[in-house]
């Protein structure tokens, strides 16, 4: 898939000692987005926004709000995370992800 037409911004964002970066652009209708990537590692990560993940490769195992157990998923799978909260996130080899925020 491809995005036209988008604002890009140049610096990336860094987390976990470099194990997770993404770059943020914005859609023409000013939506922004995040197209990022993960190394092996577990990870926790909070939303201000409501998101919308999907997996672009890779597989992630993911541990949603209110929820005890971690599911996975892989390439072509998505998955929303509700505002305002946290969730937690284990790779095993990587993980090309896609995040849109509402």
């Amino acid at each position: 898939m491809e995005f036209e037409n988008v604002k890009l911004v140049k610096a990336a964002n860094v987390y976990f000692d470099g194990k997770v970066t993404s770059r943020t652009f914005y859609m023409p209708d000013g939506e922004r987005k995040t197209l990022g990537f993960m190394l092996a590692g577990d990870y926790e990560f909070s939303t201000a926004g409501a998101e919308l993940m999907e997996v672009l490769g890779g597989t992630m195992e993911v541990k949603l709000p209110d929820s005890d157990v971690f599911v996975s998923y892989s390439e072509g799978s998505a998955f929303s995370v509700p505002a305002q909260s946290s969730f937690q996130v284990k790779v095993e080899g990587y993980a090309d992800y896609c995040c849109s925020y509402k």
